[in-house]
């Protein structure tokens, strides 16, 4: 069984992450009569309203082939929402070809709003057609005005509506982002058959281990894709279900940034680095380390080009690490979680990790969309400006939908009734710092360079202790008890630049209970807590 524990990390901060807190964010829920649970969907939107598209409207998925991911779940309706007047409207995709049908009813689809067309690619589900589950090699070309109108007065929407074959946009849980005229389709996964956590035959899953780059040409009638040389990286594209968020980058330049992600090839556990892209190339960023906010959830970008900061807020969803009283907790069960983090890079490059001081309401966030206020300035690739935000409360967006979990860890009980498709609606307000108390906590370890491992835990009094170096230096490591009595105390000389492993193991005649690893360096230092079990 996967166990938690607790990590503790002292480090060093530099002065450049002593800052003022740039915002505080409050959410407010409502309610809209009638409009049910959904999460993992698609969305555009048009003049306030919002187009709600495929997903599923069940809880997280069940384990057993013949109930996960059923047909029942499927939601097979366009939703259209007013968050200001309250209301929604809805309509069978009956009257579409079955294709299309299929693909829009499916889940984990990758989607972006260019003008007034929503582009969806691939996505999960059932195909009557071939009688199985499968991940759809479409993109489908949504005019959004259109269609929403039409559903508002119960009219013919299939004119609105387009789609292609293309197996290279056989892609489920990737994201889809632009950066100038240049899509991207990141990472993600093609997924064959009904699934089973247990591998057994039952599917086969292949992740595209890519960033898939093309140009889409779209005049309204016809759309061809001219697809660009490919960037493939097999140990740090390996990602699915995760965050993909556009940013202004330190130059100024547009860019996407690949936060986190599942899952790592040498264990079934989140990536903790990130990837960022340019319009030329992509950086593997192994010096700061995402520990909140994993899995796909709600997302909201926002640069100050006065101090040349981007700033990316999380909301909730699933992670390994969450905090307990000011204790960094690893679960590696990767739990539901309720805390709302930023990621923020300064005019360096330099990303930090803060958790704020608010959290979601419940487990929820998982699956969810932040869809922003169409009427707060932004930058070409929906990035807020935040420079230009300057009442002391602006509502920049809502969040909707998502996972409902009842608890942190169901995956393993989950019969169907542990969580929800979430139906509530959540105001964003951003708010004026100055009018708060409130603090942003740095996460110590989100810009340590030790990256300390030590595994297993518990354990039966053999340590794997894995740290990382910036150069060749002497360490020390201790190990201490509960009361502080030191159980060892050594120099290990002349430990080399990038991984090292040391392997140790606790004397005989120390008995069970709760020790610490120290692992300090003359720039650092990282304390992590254990459990030994003989």
């Amino acid at each position: 069984m996967k166990k938690i524990f607790f990590l503790i990390l002292i480090t060093l901060s530099l002065n450049i992450f002593g800052q003022t807190d740039p915002f505080d964010i409050v959410i407010e829920p409502i309610n809209i009569n009638g409009l049910g649970g959904l999460q993992s969907f698609a969305f555009g939107q048009d003049n306030g309203k919002w187009l709600l598209v495929g997903g599923r409207l069940d809880g997280l998925h069940r384990r057993q082939p013949w109930a996960s991911f059923d047909i029942a779940g499927h939601n097979n309706q366009l939703i259209v929402v007013d968050p200001v007047a309250m209301q929604k409207w809805s309509a069978p995709l009956s009257s579409l070809p079955t294709s299309i049908q299929e693909q829009l009813s499916s889940t984990n689809m990758n989607f972006h709003q260019e003008g007034d067309y929503l582009y969806i690619i691939g996505g999960y589900g059932y195909s009557a057609t071939i009688g199985d589950h499968t991940t759809f090699p479409y993109l489908t070309a949504i005019k959004v005005s259109d269609v929403i109108n039409a559903i508002i007065n119960n009219s013919s929407f299939v004119n609105y509506i387009r789609q292609i074959t293309d197996t290279e946009f056989q892609v489920t849980g990737g994201r889809l982002r632009k950066i100038n005229n240049i899509y991207h389709l990141l990472a993600g996964q093609e997924f064959l058959g009904v699934y089973n956590p247990m591998n057994n035959p039952t599917f086969t899953q292949e992740y595209t281990n890519q960033i898939r780059r093309f140009i889409l040409n779209d005049d309204g009638i016809n759309i061809t894709i001219n697809h660009l040389s490919p960037f493939t990286d097999v140990a740090n594209l390996h990602r699915r279900d995760y965050n993909a968020e556009p940013q202004i980058l330190p130059n100024g330049e547009e860019g996407i940034t690949m936060f986190s992600g599942v899952f790592q090839q040498t264990a079934d556990l989140p990536f903790l680095n990130s990837v960022t892209i340019d319009s030329n190339n992509y950086n593997v960023d192994n010096n700061f380390q995402q520990f909140y906010n994993h899995y796909h959830c709600a997302v909201v970008p926002l640069y100050s080009a006065s101090n040349n900061k981007m700033h990316t807020v999380f909301f909730g969803g699933i992670a390994q690490y969450y905090d307990n009283s000011g204790l960094l907790v690893q679960d590696n069960n990767v739990p539901f979680v309720k805390t709302i983090a930023r990621v923020t890079r300064d005019s360096m490059g330099v990303m930090a990790e803060y958790k704020l001081p608010i959290e979601m309401p419940a487990y929820l966030g998982a699956g969810s969309e932040f869809i922003p206020n169409e009427n707060i300035s932004h930058y070409n690739n929906g990035v807020l400006k935040l420079d230009e935000i300057v009442e002391d409360s602006v509502l920049i967006g809502y969040i909707f939908g998502g996972i409902n979990s009842s608890d942190k860890n169901i995956f393993w009980i989950n019969d169907g009734s542990q969580s929800t498709a979430n139906n509530q609606i959540f105001k964003v307000y951003l708010t004026n710092q100055n009018l708060s108390n409130s603090t942003h906590e740095l996460n110590n370890q989100s810009i340590g360079s030790l990256h300390l491992v030590v595994y297993p835990n518990p354990n039966n009094g053999v340590l794997r202790i894995e740290y990382q170096l910036k150069d060749t230096k002497n360490v020390r490591l201790k190990i201490f008890d509960i009361k502080g009595r030191i159980i060892e105390n050594m120099v290990l000389n002349n430990q080399v630049l990038g991984k090292n492993i040391y392997q140790q193991a606790i004397e005989d005649s120390v008995i069970n209970g709760v020790f610490f690893i120290t692992i300090e360096t003359p720039y650092e230092k990282c304390t992590q807590k254990i459990i030994i079990k003989k």
